[in-house]
């Protein structure tokens, strides 16, 4: 059946609230609740704070608002630490006896490889042993994270989802240097691949999300991922995505925009926006099954009544769009 599920950022700093809300709308018949991001806590609950916490034996530290490498773990990154520690013990007193699947976001490698700085200035990305030790540093740190959820929660199937904005600019070499004035040199696709395929195939389950445009689904591909989560409204490979789709790859279609201004959507809004993109290619009742719905990206800049009320859309959308795919 077609299911349903966050991108991972929710607003506020209520961390227990913010599971209730998780488990009582996306624990249902299709959903798939996962571990909440809750970056209004602090730069440590960022994203990128957020990736420092799973990094094995790789220290860092927040200086001026950049995060570096360094010698010895900042402040930050042991509050990182232990705010995800925290985090995975909530999620466990919620949802120890869950019996489905629960989803874990971690930022890709090429996307902290992008927001790092070396001790000595210049992003991780210009320095090619860097990179490399940073991707292995992430890699097995997620093998660890992935441990610790299937410890904590015995009877659910866990998940891995690879957060990945920065990918496409660094595939377009769009990134720009420490100062500003130039870019990067564009990564080649192998070895883009090369250092995601080891988060793909650290669990089952996994999914690539980007919600930037520019996302090349053969990459997604290349790389091992089981699935591909992207914004709606920036598909630019439609043909190639109905053949990955076609071919078994799962969709994460980001139905719902999340932008500032965005407006809230019912259901049946959502619903004739998922058709109308995905009824012209003909993939038949089995997409059904490859499909899940979700916002566009994060939902940390709602309110959370908003952030509820677009949770229950999502829930209520998807069983009206598997009606509709199966007919």
């Amino acid at each position: 059946m077609v299911g349903f599920t966050g991108a991972g950022s929710l607003p506020g700093t209520d961390y227990p609230a913010a599971v209730r809300l998780v488990m009582d709308i996306l624990g249902t018949d299709g959903g798939i609740p996962h571990l909440p991001e809750l970056p209004e806590r602090g730069p440590w609950a960022s994203m990128i704070g957020r990736g420092t916490a799973v990094l094995t034996e790789l220290p860092a530290e927040l200086v001026a608002g950049e995060w570096r490498l360094s010698d010895h773990p900042g402040v930050d990154q042991r509050r990182a630490q232990a705010t995800l520690r925290d985090d995975l013990d909530r999620l466990e007193e919620d949802a120890h006896d869950y019996a489905g699947t629960v989803k874990l976001q971690v930022t890709g490698p090429w996307t902290l490889a992008a927001s790092f700085f070396l001790p000595l200035g210049g992003r991780v990305l210009g320095d090619r042993a860097a990179r490399r030790d940073l991707a292995q540093s992430l890699a097995d740190g997620v093998v660890e994270l992935l441990a610790q959820a299937r410890r904590r929660l015995p009877s659910a199937t866990v998940l891995l989802q690879v957060d990945e904005p920065s990918l496409p600019a660094v595939l377009a070499g769009a990134v720009p240097t420490e100062g500003g004035y130039f870019r990067h040199r564009a990564v080649h696709p192998p070895e883009v691949a090369e250092a995601l395929r080891p988060l793909a195939e650290a669990t089952a389950s996994s999914v690539l999300h980007c919600c930037a445009p520019g996302l090349s689904v053969d990459l997604v591909r290349a790389s091992g991922f089981a699935a591909i989560s992207v914004d709606q409204e920036l598909i630019a490979e439609i043909d190639a995505l109905a053949q990955a789709v076609d071919d078994g790859l799962q969709l994460y279609l980001g139905c719902l925009p999340t932008s500032r201004t965005a407006r809230e959507w019912r259901p049946d809004d959502l619903v004739r926006r998922v058709l109308g993109l995905l009824r012209p290619l003909e993939l038949g009742p089995a997409l059904a099954d490859r499909l899940v719905l979700t916002p566009a990206c994060g939902l940390a800049g709602f309110s959370p009544r908003r952030a509820s009320a677009a949770l229950t859309a999502l829930r209520r959308a998807s069983g009206l769009v598997d009606d509709a795919l199966r007919q």
